[in-house]
């Protein structure tokens, strides 16, 4: 069974890493949430808040640029990637971020 044409291998390829980047860019949005929600300090039961919550939006930021060391690590051409990707990839990172870090932050308020 053929692999295909070299232009299917190479389009192939390419959706292979942009999952690869995508999945990146989505787990550290969930850890980067998680972070956020330990390192914030103790939550207020009354406003759902956390006294320290601009680390929160540190930490997100430092999952931002660290995508590109990881991607070095999983040898990926990060130089290949232009604004509109960086800006996909801050994205996903700041949407499960927002979403992680505000599950754990309601489940603290409304304990089951």
């Amino acid at each position: 069974e053929s692999a295909g044409t070299p232009a299917q291998v190479d389009k192939r390829a390419a959706h292979n890493e942009r999952i690869i980047r995508t999945a990146i860019a989505c787990m550290m949005g969930i850890l980067a949430g998680i972070a956020s929600f330990i390192f914030a300090g103790q939550v207020d039961p009354a406003t759902g808040s956390q006294p320290n919550a601009i680390i929160g939006g540190l930490i997100l930021l430092a999952g931002i640029v660290f995508q590109r060391h990881i991607f070095m690590i999983a040898k990926i051409d990060y130089t290949a990637l232009g604004g509109k990707d960086w800006f996909y990839q801050a994205f996903m990172t700041f949407s499960l971020w927002f979403i992680s870090w505000t599950l754990l932050l309601t489940s603290t308020i409304f304990p089951q």
